[in-house]
């Protein structure tokens, strides 16, 4: 055998720790303005300088701010008239809905990585 077993009460299977996934390298998303997370409903957006992570999902009426716009700090949905503010996810006023979900990122040399949402435990 190998090493030692892995327990169930390991501290690193239960770490409060955020786990990070690698989404790109900077230089694409600059060029390519908004990148899906493969494997996440999540997308990764250049805004006006600064990285920002969010649900790719409208939680309007569930479109694909994939095939959104980014203008003037707002992700415009590509389905109706609403528009995103990408600071706080806070809708355009006026629309029923809830704000769009951020993510938390960072990006280490040219990588960029957004936090795992579901990896937070709550110990």
């Amino acid at each position: 055998m190998c090493g030692r077993p892995i327990s169930v009460d390991d501290e690193a299977v239960h770490s409060d720790e955020p786990a990070w996934i690698p989404v790109c390298d900077l230089s694409r998303l600059k060029a390519e303005t908004i990148v899906r997370v493969a494997g996440r409903d999540m997308l990764v957006i250049w805004n006006e300088g600064d990285v920002v992570a969010c649900d790719r999902a409208c939680p309007h009426e569930q479109a694909d701010l994939g095939l959104g716009q980014v203008t003037a700090g707002r992700l415009q949905c590509p389905r109706h008239a609403a528009s995103f503010d990408l600071r706080d996810g806070a809708i355009t006023a006026g629309w029923p809905s809830p704000p769009l979900r951020l993510y938390p990122v960072k990006v280490t040399g040219e990588q960029i990585w957004v936090e795992e949402p579901e990896r937070r435990s709550g110990r």
